[in-house]
């Protein structure tokens, strides 16, 4: 049996296997972390709403001043996850999400100043860093003498972290740096850089190492604050290394090995800009309803027209539905597992989204006022639009969700293909593993596997768990399917992949739901998880129908119709067709 904390809930699912285990019961906070937090939460009311009037105009301005992120450093908002030691908070990755989720109610600029540092900024030091570096930097980090960045990003290496250009090579006891880096959040007013750059040859040939780099060494200048659409009292700049000298002792990690710290500190930070999505989403809540219940046409409120109702419930369903997913990975974290990279990237992509639909549809509800800057939505609309683009875009997570996933299946089935020829040679050894695929076929086929099932959930909720199980089934088929269809190209066959990430997305999404609600009815009865309930029975009627419909279209599409028009587009670089 594997061991508990190295199972992927995600992965496993895909061969047909339901770690029931790994999602049940629902994580909760330890006494001390939710004590500490109901006295964060509070505080951070009043820190906050006396500036709510300043979000806007800092976001006019373009700038977020001096003496508030003085303030955010008084508070200890920058000390969320050192340990207590080095003076911070120690949070876990729960309460750190939560903290997010409470400052993204008020303004996304502040939330992403503290989340750059935390979530992605000295993360790398947190998880990799030596004993003697983190009494170096930690003290300082966690009072916010030095904010931190991570600087991964440059202009021709976004998404494609293998085109990374800056280089490192070692001389003598030391690095010498060279290369630019793009769209640096923090990069105006950080102090400890996170540097990934090419080790080994001066051609930048080498494989990636992480460092630690920091403002005062020479040859360590910032462009221009960055004019942005969204996000615009955040400090965003570029990065320019030009000969700068690095100890060799501020090596993040091992040499060679900074690919593995990047995707490390980008799956465990994913839980922070989910808490922020969160936020923003109950925010969003409270504005539209209260906006719906003032507003009226026709002589009464429009809060009691049906259009306006549905707009409402989805944005509910939405907001509890990311906050069980976000939570749910959070607590993976905080139990130890140490594969949880599927799950983070689904809870970023699915958490994200969501805050994008409730962000547009409480615009809509403001109706002409959520047009203008005197109102908050407009500003909401354009910070969320970012959540989708960076800590890896939403297209190329869903290539990682389901890639990562289908390799273990492909896997068993290399090892199906060598069993065959065992079985020619030595029926005894190849037997074993050609009778455990068969055995589990069947049970897929038939449902009536042990680790295909859920077990001991409320009554209340069995139909939504019988969902579950049988999607389940469907999803191992169809991955099992599209690996013996395509084979070694299924990376190319991004379409097909695409929808096996939307079925991946959506299960565990359910999964997460299904547990939460199970524990709010052990909690607190059936009656009073009523509309709890009723939120997993919306949700589950519609991932099916979504789930049916991605499920058909991965062998019946128009997939070759539609990238044969953009093939078309590419070719003249216009829409071909006008009226006149």
């Amino acid at each position: 049996m594997p061991d508990k904390l190295t199972t992927s809930f995600m992965r496993s699912l895909c061969m047909g296997q339901i770690e029931q285990d790994v999602v049940f019961p629902f994580p909760a906070l330890a006494a001390d972390q939710k004590d500490m937090l109901h006295e964060i939460t509070t505080a951070l009311d009043d820190l906050l709403e006396p500036h709510v009037e300043d979000f806007r105009q800092w976001d006019v301005a373009g700038d977020m001043p001096a003496e508030f992120i003085d303030e955010l450093k008084e508070f200890g908002l920058f000390g969320l996850i050192i340990p207590e030691a080095h003076g911070g908070m120690a949070l876990g990755n729960m309460a750190y999400s939560r903290t997010l989720q409470e400052v993204g109610r008020y303004d996304a600029s502040v939330a992403v100043t503290i989340g750059a540092h935390s979530s992605i900024g000295m993360r790398g030091l947190l998880l990799f860093g030596s004993e003697e570096q983190k009494s170096r930097y930690m003290p300082k980090l966690a009072s916010g003498e030095m904010i931190a960045a991570f600087c991964l990003t440059e202009p021709g290496a976004g998404s494609d972290a293998a085109a990374l250009k800056t280089t490192a090579v070692r001389k003598g006891d030391h690095w010498e740096i060279n290369g630019n880096k793009l769209w640096i959040t923090n990069g105006g007013i950080a102090s400890f850089f996170t540097v990934f750059a090419r080790t080994g040859t001066a051609d930048g040939h080498g494989k990636m190492t992480a460092f630690i780099v920091t403002r005062d060494m020479e040859g360590v200048s910032f462009g221009a604050h960055e004019d942005k659409m969204g996000l615009r009292a955040s400090s965003t700049t570029s990065v320019i290394f030009d000969n700068v000298t690095v100890p060799a002792e501020n090596v993040l990690g091992e040499v060679g090995k900074g690919f593995k710290v990047a995707m490390q500190i980008l799956n465990s930070g994913r839980t922070g800009l989910g808490g922020g999505s969160v936020g923003g989403m109950k925010r969003l809540i409270g504005l539209a309803t209260g906006q719906a219940n003032e507003r009226k046409t026709f002589g009464q409120p429009i809060a009691s027209y049906g259009l306006i109702k549905e707009k409402v419930g989805r944005m509910i369903v939405d907001c509890y539905t990311s906050e069980a997913a976000v939570t749910m990975v959070g607590g993976l974290i905080d139990a130890g597992y140490k594969e949880y990279a599927v799950e983070a990237a689904i809870s970023k992509v699915y958490a994200t989204e969501c805050l994008s639909r409730t962000a547009d549809e409480a615009l809509q509800i403001a109706g002409g006022n959520g047009f203008m800057r005197e109102y908050p939505y407009e500003r909401v609309v354009r910070d969320s639009r970012i959540n989708r683009i960076f800590e890896g875009t939403n297209e190329i997570l869903r290539l990682f969700i389901a890639l990562t996933a289908m390799n273990d299946v492909a896997c068993q089935l290399t090892e199906l293909a060598a069993s065959m020829k065992d079985v020619l040679h030595d029926p005894i050894k190849g037997f074993g593993v050609l009778s455990d695929y068969a055995r589990k076929h069947a049970q897929l086929r038939s449902g009536l596997g042990g680790s295909a099932r859920l077990q001991d959930l409320h009554e209340a909720i069995q139909p939504q768990a019988e969902s579950f199980e049988r999607e389940t089934r469907y999803l191992a088929q169809a991955a099992d399917r599209i690996l013996r269809k395509h084979g070694k190209n299924i990376v190319a066959k991004q379409l097909a992949t695409k929808r096996l990430a939307e079925i991946m997305i959506d299960l565990f999404v359910l999964a997460c739901t299904l547990s939460r609600v199970q524990a709010s009815i052990e909690a607190h009865g059936v009656d009073k998880a009523s509309r709890e309930i009723d939120i997993l029975r919306l949700f589950t009627r519609e991932a099916l129908i979504r789930m049916k419909q991605n499920f058909r279209r991965i062998d019946n599409n128009d997939d070759e119709l539609l990238k044969d028009l953009a093939d078309d587009a590419f070719a003249v670089e216009r829409f071909r067709w006008d009226t006149i």
